[in-house]
């Protein structure tokens, strides 16, 4: 049995697959998964888990170099968006809107759906390398 970081299996193994560039998007419970992309469904209801608590932890796992966001989140959702951007030292953080951020899903390895219910709390992390 694991005895540190992340326990469900299914985000283990899409974070020990990564290569570099290659993306995962943590959704809020509203966000369209394209056909074809691997789903990852935590909801459990409205708020729970909270986009915040699966971006932490995601954060700590993986080596991330660049983040995507929807511009509409900096008006949209403004306490999300400070809180998201304190976590993101270090990393390169672009902005779209939000149609072409659904289209950027398209080519994510997976979408971890989460139980947040406020506007735009979506991002996609691009992973990194160790050296």
């Amino acid at each position: 049995m694991k005895k540190h970081g992340i326990l469900n299996s299914d985000i283990a193994k899409v974070l020990a697959d990564l290569g570099h560039t290659d993306k995962v998007v943590i959704g809020d419970a509203g966000l369209p998964i394209p056909e074809g992309v691997k789903k990852i469904d935590l909801s459990l209801r409205l708020h729970d888990p909270a986009f915040q608590t699966i971006l932490e932890l995601l954060m700590e796992e993986m080596e991330v170099e660049k983040a995507i966001l929807a511009e509409e989140i900096k008006e949209q959702n403004p306490a999300q968006f400070e809180r998201t951007m304190g976590r993101m030292a270090g990393v390169d953080v672009a902005f779209v809107t939000h149609e072409a951020f659904k289209e950027m899903t398209g080519d994510a390895k997976a979408i971890i759906r989460t139980g947040e219910a406020t506007p735009y709390s979506n991002i996609i992390l691009q992973s990194g390398v160790l050296f």
